[in-house]
């Protein structure tokens, strides 16, 4: 069976950013607020962070639920992981999720100062130096046949775009601008020298874009 690389639910502004300047242990999306990237999400029956039950069912939902169907491991960049630049100083820090992150996969982090792997729960984090080539094939073997899940950031989904290996992505476009940050992109038809796309309207104004490839 064919494994397949896949980005989900992977919020940015209506000017393509991802996250704001200046990241933080307290802002780890820097100036921008992640309940107006991410806030479709949050009413769903299927968001991982919802104490009560109910919650909106429909297509946010099941992309929501997506997120962990059939995949095997996770890429995720160092920003991702935390705010540390340069060698680690604190190998206390483990990550912005607690003890139960939501990965629940091995989960590689690319970054040029290895560390010790550490486990959390279900999630194994593993820390690489390698490009997306090198590290993807890593992530595959991890796997164990199913898919890799890309989880960011922005600056780490390019890498792999450019060097041509995500097969599907699902972009929700919010409808606020940050001017500055980490980009995905420039406006959505970047992509789409490369991509199929669909466009379909969510809840709050957001938009949510679906590529894939033949």
């Amino acid at each position: 069976m064919t494994q397949l690389v896949r980005v989900h639910n992977f919020g940015v502004s209506s000017d393509g950013y991802a996250a704001g300047e200046g990241q933080s242990l307290e802002r780890p999306f820097g100036h921008a607020d992640p309940a107006t990237l991410m806030g479709w999400a949050f009413p769903t029956a299927s968001w991982p962070g919802r104490t009560e039950p109910g919650g909106s069912r429909g297509l946010e939902d099941h992309l929501v639920r997506e997120f962990h169907r059939g995949v095997g491991a996770e890429i995720m960049g160092r920003n991702k992981f935390g705010p540390q630049r340069g060698p680690w100083t604190d190998h206390a820090w483990q990550g912005w999720w607690g003890d139960e992150p939501p990965f629940r996969t091995p989960v590689l982090v690319m970054t040029h100062h290895p560390r010790p792997s550490f486990t959390l729960g279900e999630t194994t984090f593993h820390f690489v130096d390698g490009g997306p080539a090198t590290v993807l094939e890593a992530a595959l073997a991890a796997a164990d046949g199913r898919d890799v899940r890309l989880g960011g950031g922005a600056e780490t989904v390019r890498q792999f775009l450019d060097a041509g290996l995500v097969d599907t992505l699902h972009v929700a476009v919010a409808p606020v601008e940050l001017g500055a940050g980490s980009r995905l992109w420039t406006s959505p038809e970047d992509l789409l020298d490369r991509y199929h796309r669909d466009v379909v309207p969510g809840s709050g104004s957001v938009v949510h874009h679906l590529f894939w490839r033949d």
